[in-house]
């Protein structure tokens, strides 16, 4: 354990040793949720026009429940695991780069299990009818590297972010199923849509 935790802060390290001044600003305006809705009100306005209003509000509502409790989920980890932020590890005082700081635990990262577990969700969901929905997937990875820029965290606390997301996300999907089966029988499986041919993107 003492090992992989040693690799995990040396790869932190090199990863935050990329960072300059000059693109504070930019990492810190990736790294604030609100500033991604505009990609999101994109993705959700041609559910709406392709699924319908029901069928959208469906998957919304299976998504806010998935959010909620990665989130939660997420604090236990933090609150059990007790790992400080690389900006309060006082051993690297004077080696990192930062840019704020946050008095919560780092293990496991929120940012990257709440996004994950999003990006993964929607991947599942919409890909029968997005055409090219696998480049959601950009947003955690961008998303989470602006925490290690900032060091709020470290590689580990991303990975298992990412782990976690995606349990989390895999379990929503099978609600969202059966709901979905229960609720529009006549709308396309997961795997094998019925309805209509893949958007164009």
């Amino acid at each position: 354990m003492e090992t992989l935790l040693e690799l995990d802060k040396n790869l932190f390290i090199f990863l935050n040793s990329l960072g300059s001044e000059r693109f504070d600003g930019f990492w810190l305006f990736i790294t604030k949720q609100f500033n991604w809705i505009p990609i999101f009100l994109i993705i959700l306005y041609l559910v709406f026009k392709h699924l319908g209003w029901k069928h959208a509000l469906l998957i919304i509502l299976v998504m806010a429940l998935l959010i909620a409790l990665t989130d939660q989920t997420t604090n236990l980890f933090k609150n059990y695991f007790q790992r400080l932020r690389p900006v309060n590890n006082t051993d690297l005082d004077n080696v990192i780069h930062f840019v704020h700081k946050r008095s919560s635990f780092s293990f496991i990262s929120g940012h990257a299990s709440n996004s994950m577990a999003a990006a993964f969700f929607l991947y599942k969901v919409l890909k029968p009818y997005l055409k090219y929905m696998g480049f959601i997937f950009l947003w955690p990875l961008i998303f989470a590297y602006s925490r290690i820029y900032l060091g709020l965290h470290y590689p580990g606390d991303i990975l298992a972010g990412y782990t976690w997301g995606i349990l989390m996300a895999l379990l929503m999907l099978k609600l969202y199923t059966f709901l979905r089966d229960k609720y529009f029988p006549e709308k396309e499986q997961v795997d094998h849509p019925t309805n209509d041919a893949p958007l164009e993107m």
